[in-house]
């Protein structure tokens, strides 16, 4: 039977255990060190992680920019230059299907998280900022409203 797991598990499984537990001891100790900081603090550090770029994001960035780059100076100055598009492409294709290429291990040991490791974090800083304390509340609140709502509708017609 075969499984679809998702981007991030990929690029989880192809990651050494390593570097995958200096990630989640990262994520772990930002989430120790926020939780006690005030709620603009929590929020500034909420704010950065959504201006983190992926794994994903990095490799899309960088192999897009080494295939025009190459296609160019293939075009332009010589052929032998249109061999790095066809390099890249595989690797990124190599990507899309195994969770793994050859810039992964350098781009992850560096310690660029895939998008469910950055939004691990920030759903535990909101979590201790206090966005989910009362949700229930406000969706019954919702939920009522769209009640009357629709009564007021039918009353109308």
């Amino acid at each position: 039977m075969s499984t679809v797991t998702n981007e991030a598990d990929r690029v989880r499984q192809n990651t050494p255990q390593r570097t995958l537990q200096k990630i989640d001891e990262g994520i772990e100790h930002s989430v120790r060190f926020h939780s006690g900081q005030p709620a603009r603090v929590i929020s500034r550090r909420i704010h950065d992680l959504d201006r983190e770029w992926s794994i994903e994001r990095w490799l899309e960035t960088n192999a897009s920019g080494l295939a025009f780059c190459g296609t160019v100076l293939g075009i332009t100055v010589n052929r032998k230059w249109l061999a790095v598009p066809l390099i890249v492409t595989g690797f990124l294709f190599q990507h899309a299907v195994q969770g793994w290429c050859p810039p992964l291990p350098v781009l992850r040991k560096l310690g660029v998280r895939t998008r469910g490791e950055i939004d691990r974090e920030k759903y535990a800083l909101k979590l201790a900022r206090g966005d989910f304390e009362d949700w229930q509340g406000k969706v019954e609140k919702q939920i009522a409203k769209i009640r009357q709502l629709m009564a007021e509708m039918k009353a109308a017609q």
